[in-house]
């Protein structure tokens, strides 16, 4: 199996390909995220408020390190279930872009280009062994 198909078939470039795919996508989205959460917060400013007040007078101390292990849990649940949905995307761009005409031609001039550098360096090997033997004859015929 060569690097590239290892590669072409890694979980873990599937996910960072799903990755940059999903940021371009959210990136694109940020005017009218950035819009809609500003009117969200000014509606509900009040609220926030009183709800934070209410849930500091419930809060006991002790409670705490049942509740972030808990939250910790499934936070690793969660992100192993991430990271599975970006493989799954990024594995859908490296099939698509594998797929593409571009890419298979490039993919044709890099194999034509290796059987040429290869034909090339044995030739110069060629060369090199027949330019040695030539200069070990001519030095025979100098020295006697």
């Amino acid at each position: 199996m060569t690097l590239a198909t290892k590669l072409r078939d890694s979980k873990a470039v599937h996910a960072a390909a799903g990755a940059g795919d999903l940021a371009v996508e959210k990136i694109r989205e940020l005017p009218e995220t950035v819009t809609k959460l500003r009117e969200t917060a000014d509606r509900y400013r009040g609220d926030v408020r009183e709800t934070v007040v209410k849930y500091q007078e419930k809060v006991d101390a002790r409670d705490l390190p049942g509740v972030a292990v808990a939250y910790v849990t499934a936070a690793g649940g969660k992100v192993v279930e991430i990271i599975d949905e970006l493989a799954e995307r990024g594995e859908k761009i490296v099939n698509r872009v594998d797929h593409q005409v571009a890419t298979r031609e490039l993919k044709e001039s890099a194999e034509r280009t290796t059987r040429k550098t290869k034909a090339a360096a044995s030739e110069a090997k060629k060369t090199a062994q027949a330019t040695s033997r030539a200069a070990g004859d001519a030095a025979k015929k100098i020295g006697n």
